[in-house]
């Protein structure tokens, strides 16, 4: 670990009541699994041009580097740090990269804390291997729903997180970034007991309830001396600066689209546990809600978990009540709601984890990586969420209740985006709220929801709301 060739280099306030931002200057070597490149693919991520690497990997990196902010709003800190500049050097014993202005926190007594250098470093290998092995590579129609699938599990080998030999131990854990104090301990319980159970844990890798179950997971496996235990975390370059890598997250992958994302997810964890989040956790509870009720997933053994502390029995309610609203009553039979006992959550979890193992058996498929279980095509493309593919989104009842939770799944992406994501918050700027449009009932239901979530402080880490969207009768 290389030591800061500069000690601090400015602090800027931008207002009175705003800490001084410290930067600092550095040059480290790789941390991780990443050690050699290639001269194109320096070339690659130094062309500054629309169609090179830099500009996505100078933001991805800045997000990494930016771990403990406490903001969430990505356009902001790319605004803070508009001075900040990422260089490669190539040398014949491999690579360095220089940092110039990067934010301070990032280093101790002048050297780079080492899982930020890490996940720096798992950030130029992904960035890397998306362009050159998947984006350009003509093997890859990234159109069809098998070679999407292909694509998703050769990143993540790539990235060394398929681990074979081991029985389904892999619990995913979705929830929000802003959560209050309570929340965020009962994640954390939760975590506990389900590492005292032998259990892995994988999240969205950033703060709230995504970080509480690996710090509780760390203790469980600690006490029970369990020394390899995995806290992994998936993120893409659309969140990562809003949802920076929590410091517990040991291995790290950033897929290129919130789809590949999401993918990942399901397929890398053997059951998924969902504690209170805002639109992005509803994206997520959408999505799978979309792949369980589809006919060829029916049977499929994927345990799912709404649990939260006592004070959030009336949120899931709420939850609740949209999904019977909007998706019918038989999706509720997909998940089951635990309040304020982590102890039963991770029991329940490690008993399914057998039949999690059982399923996956009986079908010769891998522990691994689940191959089975069918994604329809419309979940798997990116959804870009511009003003006119949000107004075209089917809110309705009127279609099949997996292709309805498609939909709704897209509209809370793009709530999402225009929270919390530099194009999104940019584009709402200049042209105003997204507008969505659906039945009666359906937004009724989804007007109360999201009103709900801001009343709670779930839509933004910090300051007032002023919603992204507006919804209207279609």
């Amino acid at each position: 670990m290389s030591k800061a060739s500069q000690k601090k280099l400015s602090t800027a306030t931008h207002n009175e009541d705003k800490p001084p931002i410290t930067r600092l200057s550095a040059t480290v070597r790789p941390g991780g699994s990443l050690e050699v490149l290639s001269h194109l693919e320096v070339s690659d991520l130094l062309d500054t041009s629309a169609r090179g690497l830099y500009g996505l990997f100078r933001r991805c990196a800045l997000a990494v580097l930016n771990c403990g902010s406490e903001t969430d709003n990505a356009k902001d800190i790319f605004d803070s740090y508009r001075d900040f500049g990422i260089h490669l050097i190539q040398s014949n014993r491999g690579i360095q990269l220089r940092l110039e202005n990067a934010p301070g926190s990032a280093f101790v007594d002048g050297r780079m804390i080492r899982g930020i250098q890490e996940h720096l470093f798992a950030v130029l290998r992904d960035i890397i291997y998306v362009h050159n092995e998947i984006q350009n590579n003509p093997a890859y129609d990234l159109d069809d729903p098998v070679h999407i699938t292909s694509a998703v599990f050769h990143i993540l080998r790539n990235a060394r997180v398929l681990h074979t030999g081991m029985d389904p131990n892999l619990i995913v854990c979705w929830g929000g970034h802003s959560i209050g104090r309570s929340e965020y301990d009962y994640s954390k319980e939760v975590g506990y007991q389900l590492g005292l159970r032998g259990l892995n844990i994988c999240t969205g890798c950033g703060p709230g309830a995504m970080k509480g179950p690996m710090k509780g997971a760390a203790l469980g496996h600690a006490k029970q001396r369990i020394g390899n235990g995995r806290y992994l975390g998936i993120t893409e370059p659309g969140i990562i600066a809003s949802e920076p890598p929590n410091p517990i997250v040991n291995e790290l992958v950033i897929m290129p689209d919130i789809e590949k994302r999401l993918e990942a997810f399901v397929r890398t964890g053997h059951g998924v546990v969902i504690f209170p989040g805002g639109a992005g956790t509803m994206e997520e509870l959408l999505y799978l809600l979309g792949i369980l009720m589809h006919h060829d997933n029916r049977e499929h053994a994927f345990p799912l978990i709404l649990t939260g502390p006592a004070e959030c029995a009336d949120y899931f309610d709420e939850i609740d009540r949209f999904i019977g609203i909007a998706l019918g009553d038989q999706a509720r039979q997909y998940y089951q709601v635990i309040i304020d006992d982590s102890e039963a959550v991770a029991k329940a979890m490690a008993e399914d984890m057998e039949r999690v193992r059982s399923y996956r058996y009986d079908g010769n498929d891998a522990f691994y990586f689940n191959w089975q279980l069918h994604i329809e095509t419309d979940l798997q493309h990116p959804f870009i969420p511009t003003h006119e593919a949000m107004a075209k989104l089917q809110l309705n009842r009127q279609q099949q209740a997996h292709l309805a939770a498609a939909n709704l799944r897209k509209a809370f992406s793009g709530i999402v985006a225009g929270n919390v994501k530099e194009d999104g918050i940019r584009d709402v700027e200049r042209h105003g709220p997204f507008m969505l449009h659906g039945e009666q009932q359906v937004v009724d239901a989804m007007d109360r929801l999201l009103i709900a979530f801001a009343e709670q402080n779930r839509m933004k880490l910090q300051g007032d709301y002023s919603p992204c969207y507006h919804l209207a009768l279609e």
